[in-house]
């Protein structure tokens, strides 16, 4: 099964020149989606991680799946306002600067942790969220994305982990 042409490719979206990767599509598609989690997890067992965090809710479509086949704990970042003691982290994006808070009593020193999300493209919001682990003490076992938008610098960011990728495109 090529899952690559089970995700749907919309041209010019969210701006002309760029063709916005569904992947509704595969997640529409039980034996598809079936298939690229247990892949994914195949890929990532030897790992022994403690902690999926996933540093958007997108990557819950990945991470949840992930967290209950390896038998890791899930966290996902939160937006802010959240109750109880959290730190806050502020990180760049092309389209301005978006905060995130997190709980630091639930990542404990020497955690082993995953972090997943559903694309990586340049990298930049992986790479403060492994800041934000390794700052609380932890270590990032790896980083696992369902797509890869290769030539965006992303694998670049991250050439100090272990990077996994099911799909890659080339952008």
């Amino acid at each position: 099964m090529d899952i690559k042409n089970i995700i749907r490719e919309i041209p010019d979206f969210p701006r002309e020149g760029i063709n916005y990767k569904d992947v509704s599509t595969l997640l529409l598609d039980s034996d598809a989606y079936r298939r690229a989690v247990q892949e994914l997890a195949a890929q990532c067992k030897h790992k022994q991680a403690d902690l999926i965090v996933c540093p958007k809710s997108r990557g819950l479509m990945i991470g949840a799946p992930l967290a209950y086949i390896l038998g890791t704990g899930l966290l996902t970042l939160t937006l802010p306002d959240q109750p109880g003691d959290v730190f806050t982290w502020h990180y760049d994006l092309d389209f301005g600067d978006k905060p995130v808070e997190l709980d630091p009593s639930v990542i404990k020193p020497q955690m082993k942790v995953l972090v997943v999300d559903e694309l990586i493209a340049t990298g930049g919001t992986v790479a403060k969220t492994i800041k934000l682990i390794e700052e609380l003490g932890a270590e990032v076992v790896g980083t696992v994305f369902l797509v890869e938008l290769t030539g965006l610098g992303g694998r670049v960011k991250l050439q100090d982990y272990d990077t996994i990728s099911l799909v890659q495109y080339n952008y």
